[in-house]
């Protein structure tokens, strides 16, 4: 999005911030030190952990607001993890991605609810707009995936990784009584080839191999949600938010999202979407098959109703535009103090 920034009047300057050795955490702060210095930054907005560490001394030693965006659930599984993740939760305001999150910043890190902002993540409805895919864009993704005709289409988009729950469709599409149906999952394997291997396997060994596609990445996800008549979220363990589902929403596609984390917040159940116990392969099935089912005014009641739920990214612009001028008033009052 470097394009996008600059093209806006925005400053991008690019370091080497995956680095998360102590060392390369410390000499990035005194990168990030002279560019607050040299720039006259006014506040800095940390999103990832091993930045957060520069970030946060490069501010501690320029006396700079710092406000940081708890987007993840972290594992805590090796010694010191909690700490070295603790660094996301050290914002003069902490911005959680969903209340899940934040009852969980409050939780792990005893954060007071009040330093902490919930502003859910959000879709453009420029882009995101079913009335804005013209017919040529679901042509190629249909040419490409060799989706056939007549075939009703799951999909499940996410990278390929295992708590994603790719395993769990596959196990649930074996079980509809229904064979017309192709399940497409969308996303990258990221070098994880083995997984890749497996869901193939499984899918043989489930005699529905002729019914999967595995696509990879989608540049165009408008079209690709355009194309679903069922989008699954079926993660085995909590998401911090879940952006898929609220694009597939956007798009008018019904959902059926797994009942723990952030799709909780934002598919209510039997109104924008359905909600399924996780890591069940018959509920999955049976929640799949009421979707299917669905007449077109259920599909368009459902739709319409998911639609005007769904966060918009301007939205979430101007609610952390909010939290940068309360934190920059309170930051003037101190010092003024």
């Amino acid at each position: 999005m470097v394009e996008a920034v600059e093209h806006a009047g925005g400053h991008h300057i690019a370091l080497p911030l995956k680095t998360k050795t102590p060392f390369g955490i410390w000499r990035n702060a005194a990168r990030l030190e002279a560019l607050i210095r040299a720039h006259n930054v006014s506040i800095v907005h940390a999103r990832s952990r091993a930045p957060a560490w520069s970030a946060w001394l490069a501010c501690q030693r320029t006396g700079t607001p710092f406000v940081t965006t708890y987007h993840g659930t972290y594992g805590e599984t090796l010694p010191f993890k909690r700490r070295y993740n603790a660094i996301m939760a050290r914002g003069e305001i902490v911005i959680a991605a969903s209340h899940f999150i934040a009852a969980l910043v409050t939780a792990r890190h005893g954060v007071d609810p009040s330093r902490i902002r919930v502003i859910p993540r959000g879709v453009d409805p420029i882009v995101f707009d079913p009335t804005a895919v013209p017919p040529e864009r679901l042509a190629r993704l249909t040419q490409a995936w060799r989706l056939p005709d007549g075939m009703r289409v799951v999909m499940l988009p996410g990278r390929l990784t295992a708590w994603k729950g790719h395993a769990v469709l596959l196990d649930a599409i074996a079980r509809l009584k229904q064979a017309n149906v192709v399940c497409v999952l969308v996303g990258s394997d990221q070098g994880r080839w083995r997984y890749s291997a497996q869901l193939r396997q499984r899918a043989e060994e489930l005699r529905i191999g002729e019914r999967l596609r595995m696509v990879g990445q989608c540049d165009d996800m408008p079209a690709a949600m355009m194309l679903a008549d069922v989008v699954v979220h079926a993660s085995t363990q909590a998401e911090a938010f879940g952006r898929v589902v609220i694009e597939a929403q956007a798009m008018g596609r019904p959902v059926v999202a797994s009942d723990l984390g952030g799709p909780v917040e934002t598919v209510a159940h039997g109104v924008t979407g359905l909600r399924i116990r996780p890591n069940d392969p018959g509920t999955l099935a049976a929640a799949i098959e009421q979707v299917l089912a669905m007449d077109v005014l259920e599909r368009r009641a459902l739709s319409e109703r998911a639609r005007a739920s769904v966060p918009t990214v301007q939205a979430m612009q101007q609610a952390t535009i909010d939290v940068y001028r309360t934190v920059l008033a309170r930051w003037g009052r101190e010092r003024a103090e």
